[in-house]
């Protein structure tokens, strides 16, 4: 219990002198450690790189999955039961309601016969394109957000940690610039030896998280082209699909005779006669109607 109380006020006191320093280099009080012009290029690449990957994350995420209701409920099921939940495509609804349509009509009715058969090319398309938000979630959108919550947190808390160092050492050099007449310079000076060290430490930790960046941006390529090719490939299918159901409508249509009225093309009305194919249309001539 008393080890943990003294903790508690060592931490409480490291705290305190890290926000005085902190607001003394803020009003131009105290000097800061300023890092090497390497280093703040790296990081500027770090920041830049968590900022684009979340965007393109979060618009890719958005075409795979339109609703945004969806999204989030695609959200919560990973972190509950580490899956996303089993749903239909809007195309499959689609196409299960123009099959639906099509049986209630008759199949043997040329409208419920189409209906059916566009019905079930669009069950067809409505999966091929759930194995495309699959398969386009595997190789681009969740490397990409992988990345955002492992490498890229554990960038940011390590250059949180070094953002503690650099605000302790440079308390110690302020420390040590008062004591150097005083009394008590010898501790200061060693505890500025010490913050010295762990803060070259805790930048080397920091700078070589940074270069590893170049290797996280060459496996994102290879996850772009991953994407691109997975995506030539399902609309190439879905070509396939549509080209094959224009084919089937198209044998199995019968065009209708067509009739001229007043020099317009008009579909002929089959007649009640079973006798006959087709109703006449009795057409007046502009010569009668003179008469």
């Amino acid at each position: 219990m008393d080890f943990n109380f003294k903790n508690m006020v060592k931490d409480a006191g490291i705290a305190l002198t890290r926000a005085v320093q902190f607001t003394e280099e803020k009003l131009g009080k105290s000097e800061k450690t300023e890092l090497d012009a390497n280093f703040e290029n790296l990081w500027e690449r770090a920041e830049n790189t968590k900022k684009i990957t979340e965007k393109i994350v979060k618009n890719a995420e958005a075409v795979l999955i339109p609703n945004p209701g969806n999204r989030m409920e695609d959200y919560v099921f990973e972190i509950i039961e580490k899956q996303k939940p089993s749903r239909l495509s809007n195309l499959e609804y689609l196409g299960q309601d123009m099959v639906e349509a099509g049986t209630s009509l008759g199949p043997g009715t040329a409208y419920g016969s189409a209906l059916i058969k566009v019905g079930q090319w669009e069950q067809k398309l409505g999966q091929n394109e759930r194995d495309f938000i699959g398969s386009a979630g595997m190789c681009f959108t969740q490397p990409l957000r992988k990345f955002l919550d492992t490498e890229m947190k554990t960038i940011l808390r390590e250059q949180g940690i070094l953002e503690m160092k650099r605000l302790d050492l440079d308390a110690c050099k302020n420390r040590a610039r008062k004591t150097r007449s005083m009394l008590g310079q010898g501790t200061a000076e060693r505890d500025l030896r010490i913050a010295q060290s762990e803060f070259d430490r805790q930048t080397e930790i920091t700078k070589l998280l940074l270069e590893g960046l170049s290797s996280s941006h060459a496996a994102h390529l290879r996850c772009l082209y991953e994407f691109v090719e997975t995506q030539a490939r399902f609309y190439s299918q879905c070509t396939t699909i549509m080209t094959d159901l224009q084919r089937e409508l198209s044998s199995s249509a019968k065009p209708s005779p067509m009739l001229r009225l007043n020099s317009e093309d008009l579909e002929a009305i089959p007649s009640k006669n079973h006798d006959e194919t087709f109703t006449s249309v009795p057409i007046k001539s502009s010569q009668s109607n003179e008469q």
